[in-house]
């Protein structure tokens, strides 16, 4: 019988619930459980796939091509797993789903009502990963306590502890205590007010992790364990640290891995942890340094980038180099004086984005590495304006442009291939999820993953022409990587350049803490190399 961990959120939003949630998933896995992840989303969009990633950040796609909540790449790069679309539900999801069985009939001319019938399909949702042999399905509950759009995910999870009896069910709640500095205290009044908000809802908090920005004495965990009815060694400090992968470590000091086997009667091994040791102490204690721009058009929220950075973060380790990432907003390079913002560089990394804004200046800088051989990284659309530079400027094709950024271009290089919008896992235009590659024998590519075949997850809905290839290879552009029936262009790159590759698809999603992508480790080695060169 499966144990279910409940995670709410109090006093404010982003103190890293996902990171918390995740780094509970990895010491309860350490210790031998089989463990699962959900994410519960208030909103009302059915998936934020059409969301402005400056209202929420980065849509991380899942291999069965899922567009979800970024804390799922937490999930996965914490767990060392895939997950699906059963780990992301959200508010648009349950209604949706109750109101299409309303007009089926299901409910029999029932009045439809948030309890029973909204309650009772998050429930249901939850309760199809603890099938099998999970031991544990761990909740995240998107939002703040107090959030009238939380209100039925958290009845929900009130339910569910009814339900499935004491001890199967257990609420963590990650609240904030500040400090003000201009009286030199801690206040643990938000935290009260938090958790008396949440049992007013009637959950009562079994253990308690409160961010803070320096430890706290003794006496002041006692207060907050008295005054919010919980245990004083269920009160889990959650001290700040730059480094996120370091938490986990954090948490199995304050003995929490131990008091959740304690509360829900799990019995497991001791926990392993020397190798995420290993890799956070490499994280924190590099050998080298290097310089890396990184040219977007959402720079304003990092976290539209989330997946790509902690990639390069796990490609570091193992490179043992401190990254100093150089942010360069793609449009300041439209005007003049794109060298002075680029100079200087070991590598550049071009990610993904819609739209055309800012792609003339991902170009200048594309050239800019192109043409003084300094090591480039390209991802989705960070292929499809490598292929534009190259045709206008290599190629002589004057005009050259994707549809999406010039519907009358006279070189249609990047196109919409519209038999392929219905195929599956497109998604209407979009193609979405885990696609094979075959990668040229002897290419660059091939020589990076060490294999042939690939799998890799995408989510875009413009492809390269293949009508150019034979154009583009004859002036030095290779196709090194393409579907298996050979239509579909997945890698790129350059003959006669000691590293310049792009691919099509989005290869952050699939790297991990302890197995970095290959793409990202040869990138950061590469720019090592120019930079020992210079």
């Amino acid at each position: 019988m499966a144990k279910f961990i409940f995670v709410t959120g109090g006093v404010v939003s982003s103190l890293g619930k996902g990171i918390a949630t995740a780094s509970i998933g990895l010491l309860l896995k350490s210790r031998g459980f089989k463990v699962t992840i959900q994410k519960l989303d208030p909103y009302i969009n059915v998936d934020p796939g059409t969301m402005n990633p400056f209202q929420h950040g980065e849509v991380f796609v899942t291999e069965d091509g899922a567009e979800t909540d970024l804390d799922l790449g937490h999930y996965e790069r914490f767990l060392n797993e895939n997950l699906s679309q059963e780990n992301n539900l959200t508010a648009g999801q349950v209604y949706l789903s109750v109101i299409n069985k309303e007009r089926q009939g299901v409910f029999l001319g029932g009045t439809i009502q948030v309890v029973p019938h909204i309650t009772g399909e998050i429930k249901e949702r939850i309760r199809r990963l603890a099938q099998g042999d999970v031991d544990c399905v761990i909740v995240e509950v998107g939002g703040t306590v107090g959030d009238i759009e939380g209100l039925p995910f958290l009845e929900a999870a009130r339910q569910m502890a009814l339900e499935e009896g004491k001890g199967n069910c257990l609420f963590i709640h990650l609240t904030l205590v500040p400090f003000i500095k201009t009286v030199e205290e801690f206040k643990t009044k938000p935290t009260q007010h938090s958790v008396k908000e949440l049992r007013e809802i009637g959950i009562q908090p079994d253990v308690i992790i409160y961010r803070t920005e320096r430890a706290l004495s003794p006496d002041i965990k006692e207060k907050i364990a008295l005054f919010c009815n919980v245990d004083k060694k269920a009160v889990i400090e959650g001290i700040d640290t730059p480094n996120i992968y370091r938490i986990p470590l954090i948490f199995h000091q304050e003995n929490l891995d131990w008091l959740i086997c304690q509360y829900l009667a799990l019995k497991g091994k001791e926990p392993d942890l020397t190798s995420w040791q290993e890799f956070v102490e490499r994280l924190d204690n590099p050998k080298e340094e290097i310089e890396i721009a990184f040219c977007g058009k959402y720079l304003d929220v990092k976290d539209a980038y989330k997946s790509v950075i902690e990639a390069l973060h796990h490609a570091r380790a193992q490179v043992s180099t401190k990254l100093n990432i150089r942010w360069i907003d793609a449009e300041d390079l439209e005007e003049p004086g794109a060298e002075k913002i680029l100079a200087g560089i070991n590598g550049l990394l071009v990610p993904g984005g819609f739209g055309r804004r800012g792609m003339k200046g991902k170009m200048v800088a594309i050239r800019y590495v192109r043409e003084n051989k300094i090591p480039y990284l390209g991802l989705c659309v960070g292929l499809q304006c490598a292929v534009i530079e190259f045709a206008q400027n290599v190629c002589g094709l004057t005009g050259a442009n994707s549809t999406e950024f010039d519907e009358v271009t006279p070189y249609p290089v990047i196109y919409q291939m519209e038999e392929h919008t219905e195929a599956k896992g497109m998604g209407g235009t979009l193609r979405r999820g885990a696609y094979p590659a075959i990668l040229k024998e002897n290419s660059l590519a091939q020589k990076v993953y060490g294999v042939k075949k690939i799998y890799e997850r995408h989510r875009h809905r413009y492809e390269v022409n293949p009508n150019f290839l034979p154009l583009l290879e004859k002036y030095g552009l290779l196709a090194s990587g393409l579907s298996p029936d050979g239509r579909l262009v997945e890698v790129i790159e350059l003959k006669d350049h000691p590293f310049f590759i792009a691919t099509q698809f989005h290869p952050e999603f699939k790297s991990r803490p302890l197995s970095p992508h290959p793409l990202f480790v040869s990138f950061l080695q590469k720019a090592l190399e120019y930079k020992h060169q210079k």
